[in-house]
């Protein structure tokens, strides 16, 4: 995927409201632009670091751009902007790149499933069956380490999907969680037990009850980002390195 239109850089200059940026362009322009990132966003950012954006000529939007990409306090690249996720996933699927979930004859976004009233990210339709598919964009890194962790915020919503998809592996129906890891750099991914221990448990789970976890990770600069390679998933794995961040 490449980036349309081009992607202009600029530095942070502070996030706010959670969906708000303002920053400052390379010709000392300063903008408020959209965040378009839920968490916590906890070690992908920094005062004063690079940014990349996406401007819009969209008379309609009040916002004239889109935080895309951030150079992170350990120098890598995070595409912050989760809704790209999705796409990234999808494209890596015709493309026949995430090679365990080859040979579905139909893919459907966004289908309503489940007890609580949610929504799946993929169905995928095999001969033999569906495959429900969850993504989640991992942005979370530390210094040092080539394992990433999700979540980065508290997450009752994760939660809940990691509740439906075991329920479905239950009744004996494929499911699927896909960590999507948007940053450079990175090898594994674990659950951010530090972060939302409720999350880490219904994870473990979930594994138990015949949910599938895979990861992959992307090559990502400011010109183009798309998945290249699966990672390891560390389902057990419990680090002290931060504090529980506050979204």
């Amino acid at each position: 995927m490449r980036f349309s239109p081009e992607l202009e850089e600029g530095r942070l200059l502070v996030r706010y409201k959670r969906f708000l940026a303002d920053i400052e362009t390379a010709s000392g322009e300063r903008l408020t632009i959209h965040c378009p990132n839920t968490g916590s966003m906890f070690n992908c950012m920094m005062p004063g670091g690079r940014v990349w954006f996406s401007r819009s000529n969209d008379p309609k939007r009040k916002l004239p751009g889109t935080w895309e990409i951030s150079e992170t306090p350990q120098g890598r690249f995070a595409c912050v902007n989760t809704g790209r996720a999705n796409r990234l996933v999808e494209e890596a699927l015709l493309a026949g790149i995430i090679t365990e979930l080859n040979g579905f004859t139909s893919i459907k976004r966004e289908v309503a499933y489940g007890l609580e009233n949610s929504r799946v990210d993929f169905r995928l339709d095999y001969p033999d069956g569906p495959l429900f598919l969850e993504v989640k964009s991992v942005t979370l890194g530390f210094d040092g380490s080539e394992v990433a962790a999700f979540p980065d915020a508290v997450t009752q919503r994760g939660a809940r999907h990691l509740r439906e998809l075991a329920a479905l592996a239950r009744n004996g129906v494929r499911a699927v969680l896909l960590y999507c890891v948007n940053l450079t750099g990175i090898e594994a991914v674990r659950p951010a037990e530090e972060v939302d221990a409720a999350y880490a448990a219904a994870l473990r789970e979930a594994v138990a009850a015949g949910v599938e976890v895979l990861a992959y990770g992307v090559q990502l600069n400011p010109e183009e980002v798309h998945i290249d390679r699966r990672l390891e998933v560390h389902i057990g794995e419990i680090s002290t390195l931060i504090q529980r961040p506050v979204s």
